[in-house]
């Protein structure tokens, strides 16, 4: 039989009904080719039976034999088509182990072979009865290494106890009193570990992420704390320096007034010894005429009103006296080195003050560990002593001894910030506590046992500790500042209206949480009744 062109196209093996490849083709009596279902369903549609190619009519329903010739040159065209459709192997794919030139990919692998194939030689294992008997798998790459050495079979098998890949006939052997399953059983229990390991990994990886990210944070805090410590640190030096410039426009002032007395002063003595001189001069002319004269009348009448000089100071104890200028500049630096220190201070208790007030936080008062006597606003930003014991329910959390009581809110890393309002108080307390504590009965209150406060009573202003240390009383306190940097074991204290520094602990040690709290001190008749506010930060430029 003459072979079939396979340069023609699909369209030389088409049917002109579905326009597709011919499907078991049969023949008209006229010559023409159609699929057998294209044709019989076309004749079933129609009145009278006629070829759809050419129109000829039938007057019976034509008798459609199989075109046989036709038949197999249609088979070798789809051959040659899926021959041609069929990819070449990529990179991971496993390639057909008998393709020549360009390998196609493999459809499956003979496990009694050890070869894979592609489509079209994949074709006589499922033509010849032998081969069909050949067990058929999923394309496998390198399929020698998928046998047992040994026994020649396929590794099917995984030992757990040597943790080695076994064929069936093994388990007989050198495995036999071993637990064995099959790979399948064990690649989903170790996919499952590596999934477990995989998530693991996966959070280990977001922790590190998580991690750089803070330490990025950090250093982005960390710019932004320099650029303002640069830009406080500016203003500081920029006032230093106006005021070093005022110092020295008044020192030079004051020299150049100094200097100018005196010339004023030598000036006036200067012009008084100059008229002096003149007068002299005169008196000396007159004189020098009158010695002269031959004329004796006129001689004696004058020479008694010549006879004394005419009146002058007394020089001899005169004198002008250089300005004072030794030890004028030391003194004037010493007086310069004060007013620095002191601008110093204010200026960087100013610049302090506005850096901690960045870390302002919103605190509101517990009720639960309020001392009976205490009446809290129902905001929870006040306090004060309210002169009745209140029957409460107690509870751990409740002070019984001392008037104080706790924030909600607790802190146990970075930064924090509060103010407290103590305008017209008489007597008050307020700080950072350690909890959990112990608040039942009179307490300690010192750094030692996790509290750490100020305390103002009897017009005195101390710090908590053993020994109590004595704080400075500028003027009435309106309005504290407390600001707590929990990693750096630091605590300090602020007059917020006056902006200066009134305190720090330091070198402190937190381990638990700290709870802000507050003492509004004893009611008498009157006196200390105003609350302790818990006020919001304003912000000054």
């Amino acid at each position: 039989m003459a072979s079939a062109n396979t340069s023609w196209s699909e369209d030389n093996f088409s049917c002109s009904i579905c326009l597709d490849v011919f499907n078991s083709p049969v023949t008209t009596p006229c010559g023409h080719n159609f699929c057998r279902t294209c044709i019989t369903k076309f004749w079933d549609d129609q009145v009278q039976y006629k070829c759809p190619s050419c129109n000829e009519l039938f007057h019976t329903r034509p008798d459609l034999r199989v075109n046989t010739l036709l038949s197999q040159m249609v088979d070798q065209f789809r051959r040659s088509v899926r021959v041609k459709e069929q990819p070449s192997v990529e990179p991971g794919e496993v390639p057909c182990d008998v393709c020549t030139g360009t390998q196609l990919k493999a459809v499956k692998s003979c496990l009694v072979c050890l070869i894979s194939y592609c489509h079209t030689h994949l074709e006589p294992h499922e033509r010849v009865a032998g081969l069909k008997k050949h067990r058929l798998v999923e394309p496998m790459d390198r399929l020698e290494d998928r046998m047992c050495k040994k026994h020649e079979r396929l590794l099917e098998l995984f030992c757990q106890t040597d943790q080695v890949c076994v064929c069936q006939f093994c388990t007989d052997g050198d495995h036999r009193s071993h637990p064995v399953v099959p790979l399948k059983e064990e690649y989903e229990m170790k996919t499952a570990q590596l999934g477990k390991i995989e998530f693991e990994v996966q959070q280990m990886i977001q922790e590190r992420k998580i991690k750089i990210k803070e330490i990025k944070d950090t250093v982005d805090r960390s710019k932004a704390d320099a650029d303002r410590q640069i830009a406080d640190g500016m203003q500081v030096l920029t006032a230093l320096i106006s005021c070093v410039e005022k110092w020295r426009d008044d020192f030079n002032q004051t020299v150049k007034e100094k200097l100018k007395s005196t010339e004023k002063q030598a000036e006036g003595l200067i012009k008084e010894l100059e008229q002096e001189i003149e007068e002299l001069t005169n008196r000396r002319s007159e004189v020098k005429q009158l010695s002269h004269t031959e004329d004796h009348l006129h001689f004696l009448q004058t020479s008694s009103s010549l006879k004394n000089p005419p009146p002058t100071r007394d020089w001899t104890t005169v004198e002008v006296r250089p300005p004072p200028y030794i030890g004028s500049l030391r003194r004037s630096l010493d007086q310069l080195e004060e007013t620095l220190n002191m601008e110093r201070k204010k200026l960087c208790d100013d610049a302090e003050l506005k850096r901690v007030q960045q870390y302002e936080v919103d605190v509101t008062l517990d009720p639960d560990t309020a001392h009976p006597y205490l009446i809290l606003s129902e905001n929870g930003k006040q306090v004060h002593h309210g002169g009745v014991e209140k029957n409460l329910p107690d509870n751990h959390k409740r002070f019984t001894w001392q008037l104080w009581v706790l924030t909600r809110q607790s802190f146990s890393s970075g930064r924090f910030y509060f103010e407290v309002q103590v305008e017209n108080k008489t007597a008050w307390r307020l700080g950072v506590a350690r909890g959990p504590m112990n608040r039942k009965g009179q307490l300690i209150v010192t750094p030692e046992k996790g509290y750490w406060n100020i305390l103002f009573a009897n017009h005195q202003l101390v710090f908590n500790d053993d020994p109590a240390v004595s704080l400075p009383l500028r003027a009435e306190l309106q309005k504290v500042g407390v600001f707590v940097d929990y990693d750096e074991g630091l605590v300090s204290f602020y007059d917020v209206e006056a902006r200066v520094h009134i305190y720090s602990a330091t070198g402190c040690t937190f381990s638990e949480p700290l709870y802000p709290f507050l003492g509004p001190g004893l009611f008498h008749s009157g006196i200390n009744s105003a609350p302790l506010i818990i006020s919001p930060v304003s912000q000054t430029e």
